[in-house]
């Protein structure tokens, strides 16, 4: 049981044993303060086993002391911006970070949308800088140095098996590499087109619709949430081809309970892989959180109602959700960013 509980509610799904989910910060009003957030979105579990995540509406990246509760601000002075590299995180401004990530070393990477660029922040010294983007949006750079290169939006992020650094450069509808040794950027997925992405298809040429957000498998493969496509697509790490695993293209809410591939889903925008290796989708625009048997290849809704809210019920089901964007998976607890209900849940499996 989670000691970081405001509120926890026993729930049975049909997926599996009976489940806890639980407020673990947030008053479900936005704020600044040592128990409000203000439109959570990105998190993940630190290295040290905090939580982190970011504040967006704050402009700042916190922490989370999931044995004590205590927040802390580990980069963003809140105003809203782009300014500060080379000095402290904390002075620094943001301009709407969506997702973070740690690397190998232990730094952590804060990609801002509106400032069109990814920032790290050495976790020894905390002094942040910028690794990719100008500032400016467009779409430039590839082969040269990540740092001279345009961004157009970039929402999310994630470190393939080799270390380098994926950005999802979701305006310019591609997925840009940065080699971490060398710091050279290129375009790893999609072509800027719009059209739909076939099943099957080889990696290179195939437009991809959206990419707004990565999940990396332990066996290299990747999973692709396209949010305008709403559709969810695997990479083959060996085959290089990109294989159809859920949403039909359409927006809707529909397919709990039957194949993942006909399902429709509402603007997905977070992923997570769990060590079972099921896969949890942010259906940001239906408010719910959904689970993929990735084996079976059935969908099913684990959190949330369908319709926005932000109440609780003794069933999971029947808790809302305020379009939620973060969803980390953690052992046997997937963190989830209620993002505009300003709390961020723990869903115990």
């Amino acid at each position: 049981m989670l000691r970081c509980i405001f509120l926890t509610l026993t729930v049975v799904t049909a997926l599996a044993a009976p489940s806890t989910v639980a407020v673990v910060v947030g008053t479900g009003t936005g704020g600044y303060s040592d128990s409000q957030v203000n439109n959570p979105y990105g998190l993940v579990v630190g290295p040290d086993g905090g939580l982190y995540f970011c504040d967006l509406d704050n402009q700042r990246v916190r922490r989370l002391d999931l044995r004590t509760r205590q927040l802390t601000t580990i980069a963003g002075n809140g105003e809203r911006g782009y300014r500060g590299d080379g000095g402290a995180a904390v002075d620094a401004s943001l301009n709407m970070p969506h997702e973070l990530r740690f690397d190998r070393r232990g730094d952590l990477f804060v990609v801002e949308r509106d400032s069109h660029v990814v920032r790290k922040i050495d976790m020894r010294t905390r002094v942040i800088i910028t690794v990719a983007g100008t500032g400016t949006p467009g779409f430039s750079g590839d082969g040269g140095p990540a740092t001279a290169a345009q961004l157009r939006q970039p929402h999310s992020i994630a470190f393939d098996r080799d270390g380098a650094l994926l950005i999802c450069d979701i305006a310019n509808h591609r997925i840009r590499r940065v080699d971490m040794r060398s710091g050279i950027i290129s375009t790893f997925a999609g072509t800027g087109e719009t059209t739909a992405t076939p099943d099957g298809a080889p990696l290179v040429g195939t437009p991809l619709r959206g990419p707004r957000t990565i999940a990396v498998a332990p066996s290299g493969d990747l999973y692709i949430a396209l949010r305008e496509g709403n559709a969810i697509y695997r990479l083959d790490a060996r085959t290089r081809t990109l294989h159809h695993v859920a949403g039909t293209g359409e927006t809707g809410y529909t397919g709990d309970g039957g194949p993942a591939r006909l399902a429709t889903l509402g603007g997905p925008k977070g992923l997570a892989l769990a060590r079972d290796g099921s896969l949890y989708v942010a259906d940001t625009e239906n408010h719910a959180i959904r689970r993929i048997d990735l084996a079976r290849g059935t969908i099913e809704t684990v959190l949330g109602t369908g319709a926005r809210g932000t109440s609780f019920d003794t069933d999971a089901k029947k808790v809302q959700l305020s379009r939620p964007h973060g969803v980390f998976a953690d052992g046997d607890i997937v963190y989830v960013a209620d993002s505009e209900s300003h709390r961020i849940l723990a869903l115990t499996q």
